[in-house]
């Protein structure tokens, strides 16, 4: 009986090694797992840390000497990043992400802006755009004691097409606006995005604030802050691959060659007694041979000129989607600046950044990221824009008391 109790007491022993031992292998495979998954969520390809730009650096106390928001392609690279995270944010929204593991916020806060508003669209409840604006806690942390010259305080960002199930109807449908009419303003997101730029452009001044764009939100933002800008209200501006091809546009296009063929015409027709010059200007005035419809409106009034508002276009030639704003408009010499002059008065309308790097895919020529990459061969346009004259053009047209000017 002794060794039968000897026996059993041995086995229970060995049973509990056996479960001790098993709990222990359970937990090493739990750890492991989340280990696993904090990897895989730290390799997420639209990470910071992965696919983020490489060469920007975060801002730090030498920016109170010389702040790299007056580098050009270190505000261009940081501004692109700004888009990105509302692409992100849409995307963390739709796959339920949290606090844990989203991903938008890393492509603010290494830069010390924080989310202060996100654009909603009351259609399908889908974010398309957001405010951020300047971190002084946040900076400071990093010895950074005020906001480094040139940084804006709020940054109004909008992303273009999402092709995903819960948004893609309510995008596509606002390209579809686009490509018909070339103009948002029907949109429940122009309005969206309109009111709450003017609300910070107010708070802070329009030299604080920036509106950006990418895409169909490139395409938003040139035509609210042009809405703004005819409000006296200038906002630096960044559109990155913004639309040039709407259906508005291919008229024009068409009239245009119209009234050069009959301008042809009537050079070989007999000359008459009568003067022809009310006709000639007629065609030369507008694509489409009317007089322009503004005078129409307006009168003859001269064009005021107008505090500049010169947004930033920046573009790749081997995108069909925006290459249509690197045509020329063809009136006769180079501008010595290399910008993109005004339709009347002479001023620089916009400045056009072109990428140009040979033959590329569409996907790539397209996408947000080339704007921040390391190669990035960019080149300020030498020509005319045919196509930010067109758009611009009400801006150079409007009498003045149209045009309210506000101290900043």
């Amino acid at each position: 009986m002794a060794a039968k109790r000897g026996a059993e007491e041995k086995i229970t022993e060995d049973e509990e090694v056996v479960q001790e031992m098993g709990g222990g292998a359970m937990a090493v495979v739990e750890e492991q797992e989340e280990k696993d998954k904090e990897k895989e969520e730290e390799a997420h390809p639209y990470a910071f840390h992965v696919s983020g730009p490489r060469n920007v650096a975060r801002p730090n106390w030498r920016d109170l000497i010389n702040s790299s928001w007056k580098d050009a392609n270190y505000k261009r690279s940081v501004i692109a990043c700004f888009i990105q995270a509302v692409y992100l944010l849409e995307l963390d929204r739709q796959e339920n992400r949290t606090d844990e593991n989203v991903l938008a916020p890393k492509w603010w806060m290494t830069f010390k802006y924080k989310l202060t508003q996100t654009l909603i669209d009351e259609r399908d409840g889908s974010i398309f755009g957001a405010v951020l604006e300047w971190d002084q806690s946040a900076a400071l942390a990093d010895f950074v004691l005020i906001r480094p010259s040139g940084a804006p305080k709020a940054v109004l960002v909008l992303r273009g097409t999402l092709l995903k199930g819960p948004t893609i109807r309510r995008d596509i449908e606002d390209d579809l606006r686009f490509l018909a009419w070339e103009s948002l303003k029907g949109s429940v997101r122009f309005k969206g995005a309109f009111e709450a730029l003017k609300a910070v452009a107010e708070r802070y001044g329009s030299s604080n604030v920036c509106i950006a764009g990418h895409s169909l939100g490139a395409g938003f933002a040139l035509q609210v802050g042009k809405a703004l800008a005819k409000e006296g209200i200038y906002v630096d501006a960044h559109l990155f691959n913004p639309p040039s091809i709407s259906l508005a546009m291919s008229l024009r296009n068409i009239g245009e060659k119209a009234g050069s063929a009959w301008k042809r015409l009537k050079s070989m027709l007999p000359s008459s007694s009568e003067p022809q010059a009310s006709d000639d200007e007629g065609i030369k005035d507008n694509p489409l041979g009317l007089k322009n419809w503004l005078g129409h409106i307006y009168g003859d009034k001269a064009s005021v000129r107008l505090k500049q508002w010169v947004p930033h276009l920046y573009v790749n030639n081997s995108d069909y989607i925006c290459c249509h704003y690197t045509e020329p408009d063809g009136t006769e010499g180079n501008d010595a600046d290399k910008e993109n002059v005004g339709p009347s008065n002479g001023q620089v309308a916009a400045k056009l950044f072109v990428m140009s790097k040979g033959k590329q895919k569409f996907l790539e020529a397209h996408g947000l990221e080339q704007w921040w990459s390391d190669d990035l061969d960019l080149q300020l346009a030498l020509n005319k824009s045919k196509l930010i004259s067109s758009q611009l053009k009400s801006l150079y047209s409007l009498p003045a008391t149209q045009v309210q000017k506000r101290p900043r």
